[in-house]
């Protein structure tokens, strides 16, 4: 690890967040006596990204001329060796130089110096087969670029661009949530905007600043989508607001409170529809007063009628009272 060249790697500006990334990993392998090379799986790791989306990025560092990268093989076996990084704080660094295009002409300079560094392998003399970095023209090209390159026979899936990720995109097997990830919610139209600051009291024509631009109309989506508000419940509250404050607000954050309420109420009113009715309490049934015209009732009606429920005192009380008949009770069984 170096401290100059991780401090280096800081300062750049004008790189995407990953790139960085990838150029700060590769100066915290830098050796200030022996140079920087990691193999491309441990810069991966590092990085937390695949060895493809890596090259991208090792690629766009190389075209903006932060570093050059110098491929490397075993004299002897002739397999591939880590790549070697030379990045651009680098005593005598040189940005990349290619042959021009034969058809727009792009790059200049002969690449010579990356020839010299590999003396003695299948690069020397690269000056003749670097690429085109735009239609990848060459005998051969960089194993560790874009451009497609002669495997190695012994070593060849190292060539080979190899993604590490599925590139082909699976049907869902349910529809995705507006909650999960980057939901494309509808936006506050022109209309619904307009009518909202009508109910405020604003001049369209001599807005203040918090109620110019996209960001109000963006607070306006929070109170739909996050408060279960609609748009006509937001309008009503922003002229219910007007109750309490007279003066139009200065910006929309003013009005969350009212919002806030506004949902609020709408929960309980909805909670309050959704609570059954209490069931209406049973009628109390009237005690008998009057058991002869009770029993009475019961022997000339065609009710069920055991013999064993009317005894001799309530036959000869319904009796003398006329309720019954001597007929009757025999019709039913009562002696």
């Amino acid at each position: 690890m170096s401290h100059e060249a991780t401090n280096w790697a800081i300062k750049q500006r004008g790189l995407k967040p990953t790139t960085k990334i990838v150029l700060w990993h590769l100066c915290d392998r830098f050796n200030p006596d022996y140079g920087c090379f990691p193999s491309q799986d441990r810069l991966a790791h590092d990085c937390e990204i695949s060895r493809s989306t890596l090259n991208d990025h090792l690629g766009h560092l190389e075209a903006v001329g932060l570093l050059r990268r110098v491929p490397r093989l075993d004299p002897v076996t002739k397999r591939q060796l880590p790549t070697r990084y030379i990045l651009g704080f680098e005593p005598g660094f040189t940005p990349v130089a290619v042959v021009p295009c034969p058809e727009i002409g792009h790059g200049e300079g002969d690449g010579a110096e990356i020839a010299e560094m590999v003396e003695g392998s299948r690069l020397d003399g690269a000056a003749d087969a670097l690429p085109c970095p735009d239609f990848g023209h060459g005998d051969e090209a960089s194993p560790v670029s874009d451009f497609p390159a002669e495997p190695c026979p012994e070593n060849a899936e190292s060539r080979v661009r190899n993604p590490d990720t599925n590139p082909v995109r699976e049907p869902l097997s349910k529809p995705v949530k507006e909650e999960e990830g980057a939901q494309a919610r509808e936006t506050i139209s022109d209309e619904v905007f307009a009518d909202l600051l009508a109910a405020l009291g604003l001049d369209p024509d001599a807005l203040p600043g918090w109620w110019q631009g996209w960001p109000p109309r963006l607070h306006v989506q929070r109170w739909r989508d996050e408060l279960g508000l609609t748009e006509a419940e937001i309008i009503a509250a922003a002229e219910a607001s007007r109750q309490e404050h007279p003066e139009p607000p200065d910006g929309p954050k003013a009005l969350d409170r009212a919002m806030q309420r506004a949902a609020g109420r709408k929960v309980e009113d909805a909670g309050r529809k959704r609570r059954k009715p209490k069931a209406a309490p049973a009628p109390t049934a009237k005690p008998i007063t009057d058991l002869p015209a009770f029993y009475a009732d019961l022997v000339n009606s065609d009710r069920y009628l055991p013999v064993s429920a009317i005894s001799n005192t309530m036959r000869d009380a319904m009796l003398a009272r006329g309720l019954v008949t001597a007929e009757r009770l025999r019709e039913r069984g009562v002696r």
